[in-house]
């Protein structure tokens, strides 16, 4: 079981994935803040390594970045408490929710669900395993560069709703199983990736990956 919890990538079932957790980040794209949690789903087709190319898709002219912490499932996880759902985490990973901004503009506008802007194939880079006792969640950097240039720099402290608030909500709904992900949101900065561009993301002495745009 351990080896499949490091391996995430090929073992996971889902990536379930949190919208609007940061206060400035919802400010920065005019939604207003939410008062329960937003969540979407990418299949695990989305997943890049560590080194790996983020293909820019034919359909979107307006790609952009998301620099998001991951929580690795290590137990199987269904309408656990909050007091014992951190529990079931075995680890990290710092992560990008890709999204095709353009496409989920449209839906927005055309009040459908957004499915086709965070769903492509290698929307979601990811670094790493790490595993939990590395990671203080309430108390955690992270960062992205592209081209060497900062372009995120946040921290888990300005989380409207923090990690086990968000295990414990989500495992209420849906089970999660192990070698599952959850990506708990982007800070502010959010920007738009060219073909051709290196991004890299961050936690600063425990982990860094890094991307090419193709």
């Amino acid at each position: 079981m351990a080896s499949k919890i490091v391996d995430f990538v090929k073992h996971g079932t889902k990536i379930v994935c949190v919208g609007r957790n940061y206060a400035k980040h919802a400010k920065e794209l005019g939604n207003a803040l939410p008062t329960t949690p937003i969540l979407f789903l990418k299949p695990t087709s989305c997943y890049v390594r560590d080194g790996g190319k983020i293909i820019y898709p034919a359909v979107s002219k307006d790609v952009h970045y998301e620099v998001e912490l991951g929580v690795v499932i290590g137990q199987e996880a269904s309408k656990v408490s909050l007091e014992k759902i951190m529990d079931h985490v075995a680890g990290y990973a710092i992560t990008i929710d890709v999204t095709a901004r353009d496409i989920q503009e449209q839906c927005k506008e055309e009040r459908i669900p957004w499915t086709m802007a965070k769903c492509l194939d290698t929307f979601c880079p990811v670094g790493p395993f790490i595993p939990a006792e590395k990671i203080d969640p309430f108390n955690t950097e992270i960062m992205l560069k592209v081209n060497d240039e900062l372009m995120q720099h946040g921290n888990t402290t300005d989380m409207i709703f923090n990690v086990p608030v968000l295990l414990e909500y989500i495992n209420r709904h849906i089970t999660l199983y192990p070698g599952d992900i959850v990506l708990t949101g982007t800070p502010e900065g959010v920007g738009p990736l060219l073909p051709g561009d290196r991004v890299s993301v961050f936690i600063p002495d425990i982990t860094e990956a890094s991307f090419v745009v193709e």
